[in-house]
């Protein structure tokens, strides 16, 4: 099973979410050498992408022209809105997907027209400005990310969806959880499908996927085309395509053992070391060291010492240990 966008394929329709200080271009691409249907990147500001000089960080982690990769932007203007897009797609990307879903306080909190996100679905007219204005700006396509509505008494994921359907959005993303429930709960899948229902487009379900029977019965009671998955693949680069091969079919990619997890993670490092530079990669790869751990159940002095160790030398010399091997890794 495939979606098509334009003339890109996406193949198969199980997608890597995009998380905030999580699904970097480091993550990203060990996750697409497992193999995914779709990478997404950070979500990035309008107006912070447009502002940054030529070279800067923040242009490196969203994967300008890597094949499989889409550039999420998020916005309140539709200037800023269209001119990101348009920097977006010269500078290579293939896909330019908006956030109308990011719930952080930070994002959602300035009042009327200055908020973005998901307290855009608070004010549809206001966002369909901002969607017109991406559409109209680039060739790509553009797709679109949201939630379920604001919260439990405005639930107009649906509306919007006609509604960005009707001015060009290409493929929707749907958290089943409402803005104010943030990340608490249970996502909603059965809610998905009135979203599915009201477009013709491509619906993408997401929230609580984090293996295929998950992904089953989101894709059950949604209705929807695919899947995106963010949380259940952390520390485990692989599952995307495991959960793709077990849903759809093909060749599931093989886990790493012991020795070739070992392998992978010291890369995973050292690639985190040199995209960051020191000192914040060293703070920046913590997390995913930890989560690494978690799924082989490294007892807390092994851990301890991998979290807490001051040089790359010492950390690469302490991972062998920490990483012993655990069944937990076959486990879809």
């Amino acid at each position: 099973m495939s979606i098509r966008l334009g003339d890109l394929t996406l193949e198969p329709p199980v997608f890597l979410a995009p998380l905030a200080g999580i699904t970097d271009l480091p993550f990203r691409e060990l996750v697409a050498e497992f193999g995914a249907g779709l990478v997404v990147s950070e979500m990035i500001a309008s107006q912070d992408l447009l502002n940054a000089k030529p070279g800067v960080r923040e242009k490196a982690e969203l994967g300008f022209g890597v094949e499989g990769t889409s550039v999420q932007i998020a916005g309140c203007e539709g200037h800023w809105m269209a001119e990101a897009a348009r920097f977006a797609e010269a500078s290579g990307a293939r896909i330019i997907d908006i956030n109308m879903g990011c719930p952080a306080k930070k994002v959602t909190s300035s009042s009327g027209a200055g908020a973005s996100g998901s307290a855009l679905l608070r004010d549809l007219d206001h966002a369909l400005t901002l969607i017109e204005a991406v559409v109209g700006a680039v060739t790509v396509p553009v797709t679109l990310k949201t939630r379920l509505g604001w919260d439990d008494r405005l639930l107009n994921a649906p509306e919007l969806a006609k509604r960005a359907e009707d001015a060009g959005i290409q493929m929707v993303t749907i958290h089943g959880r409402t803005r104010c429930q943030f990340y608490k709960g249970q996502a909603d899948w059965h809610a998905i499908r009135a979203v599915k229902d009201a477009v013709s487009v491509p619906v993408i379900a997401n929230g609580d996927i984090v293996d295929a029977e998950t992904a089953n019965r989101a894709l059950k009671q949604s209705g929807a085309d695919g899947v995106m998955m963010g949380r259940g693949v952390q520390g485990q680069p692989w599952k995307l395509a495991q959960v793709a091969a077990k849903v759809f079919g093909g060749k599931a990619p093989e886990v790493p053992t012991e020795n070739a997890f070992i392998d992978m993670v010291s890369k995973h490092y050292e690639a985190m070391l040199s995209f960051y530079g020191m000192p914040l990669g060293l703070r920046v790869a913590r997390k995913h060291l930890g989560w690494y751990m978690d799924h082989v159940q490294t007892n807390k002095v092994a851990r301890n010492q991998v979290l807490t160790a001051k040089s790359p030398t010492e950390v690469l010399a302490l991972l062998p240990r920490a990483l012993a091997s655990s069944d937990e890794r076959t486990a879809a």
